[in-house]
């Protein structure tokens, strides 16, 4: 008999949720094979079998709470090709599995299990792994992917809905492990930093000309778009050597100042906010920030960020205007200091030189805890950000 037991999480990470089995009570599997996928606090973990066998028995059901090394599982070793695998349930085996195993393909557990959440069926997604194997991303696609809209029915005239009409009408859904980590340390910071926003706006002008010029120069030598947050992240380390209290932390009594820049790209994914950290971001060239954020931002949105890439930041980028957000005040990424939040760039008529002139202007937003950053810190670090994207010049000469 083998055990299967919770693997290391990562650090800080003590326990994890029981989401799915794909594999039941005598199911024969294989060497590394999937059996079950976690949900810890930031990313999703799969356990694969370690010896080849039935699974004998399932000690920790879907749903349940488990700690670092907990017992998952009991593998009966054995020749899993030859194991007589006890029958199954017919309901355990999802519609989109069923379908795979009938076209001789296994799919990523994975994309199985997102299939079977999403009701779609596996001749609905088209399949980009090896030997046309379906992986999560491609149910992503699929998913993303607007169906064709039914033909119009009759409309029925309104009614005022009673309360059995209102609850059929709603659904509950139990927040995931990540969705609730989310949701209590934004609100933990919020409880434990005083946190204070200060806003300024930037005329891209210079850094949308500098763009255009070498866009494709750049494309042609590094194999990567330029885009504008290298800009951003350049002169953001650019201002915290100026104010170095907006990159430092509290820890007990005593205020922790970081000589270096380990910068956090806030990212978007279907299952909720992650931030995935470029370490040492102050030492990196443009050319090396764009490929890492284009590399983690890949990463996040496939669910394949793992937990060391997203701890050790200490300052944070997000960037709402890609939503279209106007304006916005972020939260602090506790125990981090100090997070900036860029926004959608828009033409508006400017001043300039007596004369009224029309400007691509982005408004910016710096929240930072005032327990350690005084309200000139945060005006000087705002002012130093703007100063540099609007003449970048001034990062080749440090000034």
């Amino acid at each position: 008999m083998a055990e299967v037991r919770v693997p290391t999480l990562g650090e800080s990470v003590t326990e994890a949720t029981i989401a799915t089995w794909f594999k039941q009570p005598g199911d024969a599997v294989a060497v590394d094979e999937m059996l079950c996928e976690l949900e810890t606090d930031k990313v999703t973990v799969e356990v694969p079998a370690a010896v080849s066998g039935v699974l004998a028995e399932i000690v920790a059901p879907e749903g349940s709470t488990v700690g670092v090394d907990a017992l998952l599982a009991i593998i009966a070793e054995g020749d899993s090709s030859t194991a007589t695998a006890a029958p199954a349930k017919a309901e355990a085996t999802p519609p989109a599995a069923a379908a795979s195993a009938d076209a001789g393909i296994k799919n990523a557990p994975a994309a199985e299990k997102l299939m079977a959440d999403s009701g779609l069926s596996a001749d609905q997604v088209t399949g980009t792994g090896r030997d046309g194997r379906i992986m999560k991303d491609d149910v992503q696609k699929a998913m993303a992917t607007p169906a064709p809209a039914p033909a119009a029915a009759p409309v029925a005239p309104p009614s005022a809905p009673g309360a059995a009409d209102q609850a059929a009408r709603e659904e509950r859904v139990k927040m995931t492990r990540l969705r609730k980590t989310i949701a209590k340390r934004l609100k933990d910071s919020q409880n434990t930093a005083a946190m204070l926003t200060t806003y300024n706006e930037v005329d891209m002008t210079a850094v949308m000309e500098l763009r255009n010029e070498y866009k494709e120069l750049f494309l042609k030598k590094h194999g990567v778009k330029l885009g504008f947050m290298s800009f951003f992240t350049k002169a953001c380390c650019h201002a915290l050597r100026e104010v170095p209290e907006v990159n430092a932390e509290i820890d007990g009594d005593e205020i922790v100042y970081k000589n270096y820049v380990n910068m956090g790209i806030a990212a978007g994914t279907p299952t909720g906010l992650v931030v995935p950290v470029i370490n040492n971001a102050d030492s990196m060239s443009f050319a090396e920030i764009e490929k890492a954020i284009a590399e983690k931002g890949k990463r996040a949105r496939e669910g394949q960020l793992t937990m060391a890439e997203m701890q050790g930041g200490t300052f944070t980028i997000s960037n709402g205007g890609v939503y279209g957000s106007l304006m916005s005040s972020p939260i602090l990424n506790p125990p981090q200091s100090g997070i900036l939040g860029m926004h959608k760039i828009q033409d508006r008529p400017m001043a300039i030189n007596g004369q009224v002139v029309i400007r691509p202007m982005m408004y910016l937003a710096l929240s930072y805890d005032h327990r350690i950053v005084d309200g000139k810190g945060a005006v000087t670090f705002l002012v130093r950000v703007k100063e540099a994207l609007e003449d970048p010049r001034r990062l080749l000469m440090d000034l």
